[in-house]
């Protein structure tokens, strides 16, 4: 009998030593995925602090302008932190024996980039012009202050500069209107939250509910993993606890690219203040809403309407 030959293509079925490397490759390819994952996860948790807080952006560690080259008298001020850190600040007073003292003091909370002294053509608007005493100061890891910025540690500044004003003899007789612009903004609702027997009013400039929640606007690939966050900013639910007799204004940019303008909205359905006040420029982004018309004018009608001076 003739021998039959198998004419079948064994090529196409893969030997089983084929399927093994096929399979090592596979699950090496899986192992360095999911510890490239991890790395970039861990990166993310570790060096969150250095993205919420770009204090070196721009030079902003390095040369801070004093007021005193706009032209206006100040005290630069050191503040001591409870853990040891040194805020640097400058204090703007007014004659408190002037008949037209208006003895109200705008407590500038900063916003993000940069450093104090890139707020000052504002500080001079509000000292010349509007006529207030202005405080403000650096957080820490910002400007010349000592430190490294957190969310625990910025709350550490906060207590201090507080402390410092309730101390001050002017100051304590003042009254004082928190005014925040992002970051600032938040610290600004901390402080109402804490102590609102120290403040009178409370100005707020594209701020947000809290760090998780803008996380997915500005990067919406990091949603999933915002349960990293470990600073939180829990402004939404520090608003709930500032009591209602404390007047707030809310200035908020329709086209902001940093913060959900629903954000703003939010805080302020929010807020239980008898007196509060929104004010929407449709147009503004959020680092330029200051420049636009009628920004100034709110907030001048805010202060002189909503806020009255103490022993008046």
């Amino acid at each position: 009998m003739s021998e039959v030959k198998d004419t079948s293509d064994r090529g196409i079925f893969p030997s089983s030593t084929f399927i093994s490397i096929v399979w090592k490759l596979a699950k090496t390819s899986v192992i360095a995925g999911v510890s490239v994952a991890v790395i970039a996860l861990t990166a993310l948790y570790a060096f969150q602090s250095k993205i919420v807080y770009p204090s070196g952006l721009n030079g902003g560690r390095k040369n801070v302008s004093t007021p005193g080259e706009y032209g206006l008298p100040y005290q630069s001020i050191d503040i001591h932190t409870e853990d040891g850190e040194t805020l640097k600040s400058y204090l703007l007073l007014h004659d408190s024996t002037s008949p037209d003292y208006a003895n109200k003091t705008i407590l500038v909370l900063s916003p993000n980039a940069g450093n104090i002294g890139n707020f000052l053509p504002v500080v001079k608007y509000l000292f010349e012009v509007l006529n207030y005493n202005v405080f403000i100061y650096s957080y820490r890891g910002y400007g010349h202050s000592t430190g490294t910025p957190s969310e625990k540690g910025l709350k550490l500044d906060a207590d201090a500069v507080v402390k410092y004003i309730e101390n001050s003899e002017q100051l304590s007789k003042s009254s004082v209107v928190c005014y925040g612009r992002s970051i600032g903004g938040a610290v600004a609702i901390y402080i109402a939250s804490k102590y609102p027997s120290a403040i009178s009013g409370l100005i707020l400039d594209n701020t947000f509910l809290s760090i998780p929640k803008v996380v997915p606007y500005l990067f919406p690939f990091l949603r999933p993993v915002t349960f990293l966050c470990h600073e939180i900013w829990p402004s939404e639910e520090y608003m709930k606890t500032i009591p209602a007799e404390i007047p707030v204004l809310f200035l908020s940019a329709g086209k902001d690219e940093i913060v959900p303008p629903s954000h703003m909205e939010s805080l302020y359905d929010i807020s239980k203040s008898s007196a509060k006040i929104w004010k929407k420029y449709k147009n503004a982004h959020h680092n330029d809403t200051i420049t636009f018309p009628g920004y100034w004018e709110d907030f001048a009608e805010f202060m002189t309407e909503q806020v009255t001076p103490i022993g008046k």
